[in-house]
């Protein structure tokens, strides 16, 4: 039934339209993501004069807050899935892709993370899921 209404674009969506149907484990799902590409808004640097264009060597990522304080992290599949939450987000109207297991090493204990916020094909990760994604990558270090 999902697969009609989104079709999936590239091999993370295909992974996620799995998890949500139940064909692959939510652990599988978790593992998967780790090597995938995801895409990470980025503020705007006002001063480079080319939107969507970066001169800053410190990006600012799109991160929300819920009721509750809680800080998330908020990322998508592609850029295309983006453009929707987006234009309801002044400042960030670029962004970038890149390795999910890069983007979580670098995160601070405590985000959650938000999966095409908006769409109905998305997923929210727990600061508790995030936190042993984070000891998956530590374990995977050590043995390489």
């Amino acid at each position: 039934m999902l697969n009609q209404v989104f079709e999936a674009k590239n091999e993370l969506e295909k992974k996620l339209l799995d998890a949500m149907s139940g064909e692959l484990s939510s652990d599988d799902f978790m593992r998967e993501l780790m090597t995938e590409q995801i895409f990470i808004p980025i503020k705007d640097d006002k001063d480079s004069g080319i939107q969507g264009f970066q001169f800053t060597t410190k990006a600012t990522p799109l991160v929300i807050q819920d009721d509750e304080g809680m800080n998330i992290l908020i990322l998508f599949t592609s850029p295309e899935r983006s453009q929707d939450f987006l234009s309801e987000v002044p400042g960030y109207s670029g962004g970038l892709l890149a390795d999910f297991s890069w983007i979580v090493e670098r995160m601070a204990p405590g985000f959650a993370i938000s999966v095409n916020p908006g769409l109905e094909v998305g997923m929210d990760i727990e600061p508790e899921n995030v936190a042993q994604m984070l000891e998956l990558l530590a374990a995977k270090m050590a043995k390489n």
